[in-house]
């Protein structure tokens, strides 16, 4: 299936396990995403990020954390009864009390969180003991509740190898339909994030994986990538890599970089990626970055001489994506220090204005020393304007000339 031919693959989405080999997006925006200091969503805007969510074809969304009180379990309850293709789920620590607000939530299924490297079960006043027998009975009280359950090892990058590998064969045997693998504080790289999946594949090789990968050391793409490749092809990720602190794996930059790295279709609508991006960082008030990758504002601008020769002859000579295809317009080159003279070149003649190679000369020199000056490129006009400059002192220079 190609991600933009228009054709739903419905089979990703009824089953909430990613069990199918195809990449398997958990969109946890509406949860992580709005952990992010001073990220406050209102019900109009979550409803808004579910349907282009939807648009995009995310067959499954983290949709909130209903003990976060009565608010928060009627908005999670307004939006599922709303009807959307993909499937739903509440995040809860691993408590009674937990499920029971998350069944009135309403959600197809309910992740149950538990922490498993000694620093966190040490912060949490928990044991491995403790752990072990609440997974367990929350297990089983959820699955009673729920369509399916999924569990999440917090922590689980600082977790010994040994207790991971039984709590995932427990949860397994408890009847977990997906386990998650969380690298909370964001301390694994591409190969230690392999290694560890790949650990767990041996004792595990059926069970869904998860991989949720946090983005403090700006690895979080590359690391859910990483972990797709060792076997986890269940991958949660939030619209421009919103979350806590340095955030999470930014869901457009994971799905191109499976489609254009790995060769992976990723089963979503990029060319509708642009649109949501700009919604969500405008509705969480979060500036995305203009070097940001693939919704980024230069992502795909250019300034390089060198490059943009090359790039008028064929744009994939210097750009991995084209514009279309995550629904934005080729842009411009820009003008500037780096600029060179086919670049000018091509804005005179769009513009219809005269040039020979010698004016074209001189002008790129008043260009380089102009942005040199303001530290920046340079407008449209103020290139326009100096072309009008040039052009006049070299028609009075002619005028002073014919005039002796």
């Amino acid at each position: 299936m190609n991600a933009n031919n228009n054709i739903r693959d419905e089979s990703n989405f009824n089953s909430p396990l990613g069990v199918r080999g195809l990449p398997y997006f958990i969109d946890t925006t509406l949860r992580d995403g709005e952990q992010a200091p001073g990220v406050v969503f209102g019900l109009r805007e979550k409803i808004r990020i579910a349907e282009l969510l939807d648009d995009i074809w995310v067959p499954e969304i983290e949709i909130g954390t209903p003990a976060m009180g009565e608010k928060e379990i009627s908005d999670i309850r307004s939006i599922c009864k709303i009807g959307f293709n993909f499937k739903t789920l509440a995040w809860c620590r691993a408590t009674k009390t937990d499920i029971q607000m998350a069944k009135r939530a309403g959600t197809n299924g309910i992740h149950l969180s538990f922490p498993v490297s000694a620093v966190l079960m040490k912060v949490m006043d928990k044991s491995p003991d403790w752990v072990m027998k609440q997974l367990l009975e929350t297990s089983q009280i959820a699955a009673s509740e729920f369509e399916y359950v999924t569990i999440g090892a917090q922590d689980a990058s600082r977790a010994e190898l040994s207790f991971l590998k039984e709590f995932v064969s427990s949860a397994k045997d408890f009847g977990a339909s997906r386990i998650r693998l969380a690298d909370t504080v964001g301390v694994l790289n591409p190969m230690t994030t392999f290694d560890m999946v790949s650990a767990i594949r041996k004792v595990e090789p059926d069970i869904p994986l998860e991989i949720h990968a946090h983005n403090d050391l700006g690895m979080a793409t590359a690391n859910t990538l990483a972990a797709y490749m060792a076997g986890a092809n269940c991958l949660s990720t939030t619209v421009n890599g919103l979350g806590e602190r340095a955030g999470n794996a930014p869901m457009e930059e994971v799905a191109m970089a499976l489609e254009m790295s790995a060769k992976v279709n990723c089963g979503l609508q990029t060319d509708k990626f642009q649109a949501i991006s700009e919604y969500v960082a405008k509705v969480s008030n979060r500036h995305v970055g203009d070097s940001k990758p693939i919704t980024g504002k230069m992502a795909l601008t250019h300034e390089s001489g060198i490059h943009t020769n090359s790039l008028m002859k064929n744009r994939s000579s210097y750009q991995l994506l084209s514009a279309e295809r995550i629904g934005r317009q080729e842009v411009d080159f820009l003008i500037g220090k780096h600029s060179g003279k086919a670049t000018l070149e091509f804005f005179m003649h769009e513009s219809g204005l005269l040039f020979d190679d010698a004016f074209t000369s001189r002008l790129l020199i008043l260009v380089k020393k102009m942005a040199e000056k303001l530290k920046r490129t340079i407008s449209k006009k103020e290139f326009f304007d100096l072309y009008t400059q040039e052009y006049v002192r070299i028609i009075n220079q002619e005028l002073s000339i014919l005039k002796y």
